[in-house]
């Protein structure tokens, strides 16, 4: 590729990214429009009913006016499966910084990034390790997959991780998940999706938590113990009666496990709005693929 060819890519590549993460802020996913309608109809309570009304007529205004449909847009992650002959590789990092920035303007996007210790917003939603991408390399590939994931302050901050003991074992991820959501949940916005990651690091299972819940709503992990873990989850939980917005209801979670060895867990959760913003390649709305 020349290097006028290769700019030329670069600019588009970084229009799309841009445009893409613009939109998502003022447009749900297909599935999570489809699951929010089936809470709405399924709500019995008159408080969750209202709530539900106002959710998406919000949702609606949101579309219209083209704007944000939360104030709070988040801090913006990516993540990144691209394989190792991607033609731009090289340029990824740099394209999807400056597409944050154009997002930013184009949306607009709150402005979220505040360098630490100085206490500075840089007013562009990029920073000392802003936007945060997390890389999966795929030997002799060419093509990249982008998800993008809007991190909203409120819905994080109840994120929670823990080293259990081995003798908890899965009895005490259950334990540890029903804790935080039952104190913590109604500060994320509810109607929430839980996302669980067991792994062998708290750092390992943090990342794998956010994984999952990239995950289409409705689908359940390959394999069938995990699965079942994750339907007792969501079982378990929606018996709380947190409801919408916290303010009691019939259903207000959906919970998904993400695994790759089992000695930390951690759960996070996202709000209605900014809780699955990523999603894999054959999801409409939720990610960006390119060929180059």
């Amino acid at each position: 590729m020349s290097e006028s060819n290769k700019q030329q890519a670069v600019n588009k590549l970084t229009e799309i990214v841009a445009n893409f993460t613009a939109m998502i802020s003022t447009r749900m996913p297909d599935d999570v429009v489809d699951k929010l309608k089936q809470l709405k109809d399924a709500e019995t309570s008159s408080m969750g009913k209202i709530i539900y009304h106002t959710m998406f007529d919000n949702m609606q205004k949101a579309i219209d006016l083209n704007r944000p449909a939360c104030q709070d847009t988040g801090e913006i992650m990516f993540f990144v499966k691209v394989g190792s002959r991607f033609p731009l590789l090289g340029e990824l990092q740099s394209i999807l910084k400056q597409a944050v920035e154009e997002a930013t303007v184009k949306a607009p996007l709150r402005h979220n990034a505040v360098e630490i210790f100085d206490e500075v917003n840089t007013g562009k939603n990029t920073g000392s390790g802003v936007p945060w991408v997390t890389w999966d390399i795929v030997p002799d590939g060419d093509d990249a997959e982008i998800e993008v994931y809007m991190a909203g302050g409120g819905c994080t901050l109840p994120g929670r991780s823990k080293v259990l003991m081995p003798s908890e074992g899965y009895e005490g991820v259950v334990k540890f998940v029903f804790e935080n959501i039952s104190t913590l949940a109604v500060n994320a916005c509810p109607p929430v999706l839980v996302g669980v990651g067991i792994a062998t690091s708290v750092e390992t299972a943090a990342v794998l938590s956010r994984k999952a819940i990239l995950r289409p709503i409705g689908s359940r992990h390959p394999n069938p113990k995990a699965a079942e873990l994750e339907l007792r989850l969501e079982e378990g939980l929606n018996r709380l009666g947190i409801g919408p917005q916290g303010l009691t209801g019939n259903s207000f979670s959906d919970g998904r496990a993400y695994r790759i060895c089992r000695s930390p867990s951690v759960n996070h959760r996202r709000c209605c709005f900014y809780r699955l913003l990523g999603a894999s390649s054959q999801h409409t709305a939720s990610s960006c693929r390119s060929h180059l």
